[in-house]
């Protein structure tokens, strides 16, 4: 017999067979058992290896033994001619087609159940029963987050002080252009908590974590931080820094650049980075400072300002404390989250930022917030674009200074562009209010609410009754024309928050829509509130708020509207040429290329319309029809712009396009009112049509459904709202 047909007859082939599918289908139980323990990878490894391992044990075994009825033997103590092998070897024949079945089971599930194999992943998903919202994205070798320093002296008030350290080597990071750097809000949501390294890594799509601790006793501190790799859990660095608290800026700096050393600086460029040195006691001022402003409420800023202004007192030199002052001091507006009069705010931080541009003309935040005052204050699109964007060259991962920029995108109408550096800055900081914010905004501009809800959603296990999560869910059932919603919405945003100006303007648009008019004027800034006093016949006192409001920078489109409802149309152009010489100048100012149509354009054209000035009505008309294409031109597609489109048709007298359009905002979510006298006159030409009062009806079927869930008085089929 030859050596092959012994082979076979001993049944080695068989036993390797057998033990090569086996071992096949163990490696893939214990590798979706390792996955969901978050096992490292080397226990997968060990695995491997020792099941390699095991085969030439098992073909050496079935060579040299034999099962008999008696048990195992040595093949050469067993007689031949009672040798059961041949039985021996059906019985594997069965055991490897079982072992078959189940391998071929396996393949068939990795390939066809939705979210294995190579079917798409969902967007966002749960890491093991954490609560940790991981998404999936391709990650890059250059990236970190860091995570904040665990506060380890006596004193909890020293948290602000671990805080500031991990803050500002974040900063320091982040000034490198080709590291990607996770924001702040995002690293900073993991404070106190005992997350897994790896689910942190995916939420925040980095490869390398950041983290540490500070110890502070007296003028002494002891900085401990490790360098970790998210996939294997590899510690790649650690060290511990005991120093006078007065070198606090050389601990910092020699921080970063060990980090920046361990993630191959030859990739990364060679470049260095600077901290800006001061006092140690100004230092530990600013570094709380910045704390208390990050929390955007009025009480937290107007400390933060007073703890810069300490720290000012000082070092009259250190241009960081000058950046964060006025930034603070934009924030304290009566259109952010103070009470500060807008043009009191914007001069008090127009001389901070410029005495920070004087001692650092390269300090990205004092850049970023020059940005929006210019945006804010002087209404200079064009300069505040080009101010943020030196910003962002500086340091590209500032997530304030690419959320403003994109905000001066929309501006400019380039709607598309705007909406990718908002999907871009997400993926960077997910958690801060404003780009979540200004994300789901741009998503419903564009006729995505879908997609808007869906962003939402994947923030809830992070922000529970947070009230920019709450106003922005707000916003889209607004949007999608569930005004119960909406306004329920709103209402928890405005008891948490009730100074945060953006959630009661559209909180303001929500009441509008339900003809909440008492509310409205009680709740939302002096522009619109303007035109619900008008609602309510109160017209002077609506006409004298929105001069007042327009005084103060206040977009003008619902004054404007207060006027021509009122029919002070020599008013409106009065105001209108006192402030802007031309509408080249207006439009300069106010483009209404955010999406949303260009309706104060409209009121515009109409006044002149109806004062018998041809010339600029038809220069206001051609401006208006200019904008909307722009914007449709860029995907916009919502109800607001439905109804500006029709406010045109209207106006160019083509009503059997404006009905369509009229159409086209209802189905949107969109409602009008038709009951109030003042409200929108011009559209009253349609009265009568067919067309026109079948949608009527069909809108407000609509509406009474909303309104008996607020538990308001319905309107009579017929009537608007």
């Amino acid at each position: 017999m030859s050596f092959f047909d012994e082979l076979k007859r001993r049944n080695v082939f068989r036993v390797g067979i057998a033990y090569a599918v086996s071992a096949w289908v163990l490696l893939q139980v214990v590798d979706l058992v390792l996955e969901n323990i978050a096992a490292p990878e080397w226990v997968m490894q060990v695995f491997m290896l020792a099941l390699a391992v095991g085969l030439p044990v098992a073909l050496i075994f079935a060579w040299a033994f034999e099962i008999t009825p008696e048990g195992v033997k040595l093949e050469k103590h067993v007689d031949r001619s009672k040798s059961i092998a041949r039985e021996t070897g059906q019985k594997m024949n069965r055991h490897i087609i079982i072992a078959l079945s189940i391998a071929v089971a396996f393949l068939l599930v990795d390939r066809f159940i939705p979210g294995k194999g190579t079917d798409p992943q969902p967007a966002v998903e749960k890491a093991g029963n954490t609560g940790v919202l991981v998404a999936e994205a391709e990650t890059t070798e250059k990236s970190i987050a860091v995570l904040p320093f665990v506060n380890m002296s006596s004193d909890p008030e020293q948290d602000y002080f671990a805080d500031g350290i991990s803050e500002e080597i974040l900063n320091a990071l982040a000034g490198v252009s080709e590291l990607k750097v996770a924001g702040r809000t995002s690293s900073f949501a993991f404070k106190g908590k005992n997350e897994d390294l790896l689910a942190i890594g995916k939420v925040l799509r980095v490869e390398h974590i950041l983290e540490g601790s500070v110890r502070k006793s007296g003028n002494r501190v002891r900085i401990t931080a490790q360098l970790i790799k998210v996939d294997d859990g590899f510690h790649m660095w650690s060290e511990t820094f005991d120093r006078e608290i007065d070198d606090i800026f050389v601990i910092q700096d020699e921080i970063s650049a060990a980090i920046l050393v361990q993630l191959k600086t030859q990739l990364l460029g060679d470049q260095q980075l600077v901290t800006a040195t001061t006092d140690t006691r100004a230092y530990e001022l600013y570094l709380l400072a910045k704390q208390r402003i990050y929390e955007r409420t009025q009480p937290s800023l107007e400390m933060g300002v007073k703890l810069l202004d300490e720290a000012i007192g000082i070092d009259a030199g250190y241009a960081p404390a000058f950046a964060q002052l006025g930034i603070a001091n934009l924030l304290l507006s009566d259109q952010n989250y103070g009470t500060l009069p807008h043009t009191s705010a914007g001069e008090n931080a127009k001389r901070s930022l410029d005495t920070a541009l004087q001692l650092d003309p390269r300090n990205a935040e004092a850049l970023a917030g020059m940005g929006l005052y210019l945006t804010n204050h002087e209404l200079d699109h064009e300069n505040a674009m080009n101010v943020l964007q030196q910003a962002v060259a500086i340091n590209p991962n500032m997530v304030n200074a690419n959320t403003w920029l994109a905000t001066e995108m929309d501006n400019a109408g380039e709607l598309r562009a705007g909406m990718q550096l908002r999907e871009k800055t997400f993926k960077r900081d997910p958690l801060h209010g404003p780009t979540f914010g200004n994300l789901q905004q741009s998503y419903t501009v564009m006729g995505q609410t879908e997609k808007a809800l869906e962003m939402l959603d994947s923030l809830q296990a992070y922000l529970p009754g947070d009230a920019n999560l709450l106003g922005d869910y707000g916003k889209v059932n607004l949007m999608t024309g569930h005004l119960a919603e909406s306004q329920r919405y709103f209402q928890q945003s405005y008891d948490k928050e009730p100074l945060n100006t953006n959630n009661r303007l559209w909180f303001g648009f929500t009441l509008l829509k339900s003809r909440q008019y008492d509310l409205m004027a009680e709740i939302t800034p002096d522009n619109l509130a303007t035109l619900a006093l008008s609602r309510l016949g109160r017209t002077e006192e609506a006409l004298i708020l929105g001069n007042k409001s327009i005084g103060s920078g206040q977009y003008p489109g619902w004054y404007f509207q207060t006027l021509v409802e009122n029919g002070r149309f020599a008013e409106l152009i009065n105001v209108l040429e006192s402030r802007w010489p031309s509408l080249e100048d207006f439009s300069t100012n106010w483009s209404g290329g955010n999406g949303y149509g260009y309706d104060a354009m409209g009121f515009i054209a109409e006044a002149y319309r109806n004062v018998g000035n041809e010339t600029k009505f038809n220069n206001a008309m051609l401006r208006f029809r200019t904008s909307l294409d722009a914007q449709l031109a860029e995907g916009a597609e919502n109800w607001p712009m439905s109804f500006s489109q029709a406010y045109f048709a209207v106006l160019a007298n083509d009503n059997a396009a404006a009905i369509t359009f009229l159409e086209e905002a209802f189905q949107q979510g969109g409602y009008l009112d038709t009951e109030n006298e003042t409200a929108w006159p011009i559209f009253k030409v349609l009265d009568g049509d067919p067309r026109y009062e079948a949608a009527k009806a069909a809108m407000v079927a609509r509406f009474n459904s909303e309104l008996e869930k607020m538990n308001l008085e319905d309107l009579p089929i017929g009537e608007g709202s």
